[in-house]
This record gives C-alpha cells, structure tokens and sequence, in this order.
C-alpha cells in the first residue's frame, strides 16, 4: 500500500481534467439541469469550464459544451481552438458534436456513452466523418461509471424511483 506521500495526482491527466467537468456536471444537477459538465484545456490548463444551462436559459443549445466552446473562443481570439481539447461528462449529441468538428477541436474526451444519442460513436460519429473537413481524436469511458451513475441518479430521482 502507498504511503500517503507517495500518491502522485497528475493535473495534466485525462482523469483528472474529467474530475473538473464532473464538478460542472454536479452543479449543473444542483441548479435542476440535467447533470452534463464540459472543460475546455489548452496547453495543460483549463480555459473554459461550463454546466448545462438550458432550463435556466430557456435555450435548447444551452449544453455545456456549447457554453464552454463559446467561452473558449472568447479566451482564445478565434473561432478556431485546433489547439484545445474539450472534457465532457457525457458523449455528446449531434449539435455539440457537429460544434466540436467545426470549431476544429484537436481531441474530445468524454465520460459515459449515449447509445441512443451520442454522436462520437454512439449511435453516429460525427467526429471522426471522412467527408467532413476535421476529425477530433476521440476517447471514451474516463471515469465513465462515475460519469454515468450522475446521471442514473438525477433521473431516477427526477422519476421518484
């Protein structure tokens, strides 16, 4: 067993930069949204942080990863974020993906899969179409149980079960 000073976190890891959207995701959850978190890194730091917003926006495009894509372009100066990576709770859907190509995002790292909706290979993926002008890089499942059960639970208790 380590010793307490021999646990080493690394913050450039995709673990732990899913650990941060996951924060978004639980307060997303605490403000009445569907739990979804999304950070957006460049060059090892976070440049962005967003939580769902779409019940209190009244915005259907109000999904994390479409508020952070916004805000990173603000940090950035330009549309383009070649040089970025978005953390995202849960595989995104058709708009947030289709966001993610156009904006030119080097990587998209997201928690659990949506079989019935997600959109980087869940059900399609629009990352990685040939006939598109960019491909992100894709990796699933990062803390996807954790990312997952977030969910389970919101919705459960959204059912009364």
């Amino acid at each position: 067993m380590p010793e307490e000073d021999d646990v080493f976190i690394d913050l450039r890891s995709d673990a732990y930069f899913m650990g941060e959207a996951l924060r978004q995701a639980r307060r997303a959850g605490a403000a009445g949204e569907v739990p979804c978190g999304a950070v957006i890194v460049r060059e090892g730091r976070i440049i962005a942080r967003a939580a769902n917003q779409v019940e209190a926006l009244k915005d259907a495009t109000a999904h994390a990863e479409m508020l952070a894509i916004t805000q990173a372009e603000e940090v950035v100066g330009d549309w383009r974020l070649t040089d970025c990576e978005l953390f995202v709770t849960k595989e995104p859907c058709p708009m947030c993906a289709g966001a993610a190509v156009h904006v030119r995002l080097r990587r998209v790292v997201f928690g659990c899969p949506d079989p019935k909706g997600g959109a980087a290979g869940g059900f399609i993926n629009l990352l990685d179409q040939p006939t598109l002008n960019h491909r992100c890089e894709t990796v699933g499942g990062v803390r996807g149980e954790e990312c997952g059960e977030l969910l389970r639970a919101f919705f459960r208790e959204r059912r009364g079960a």
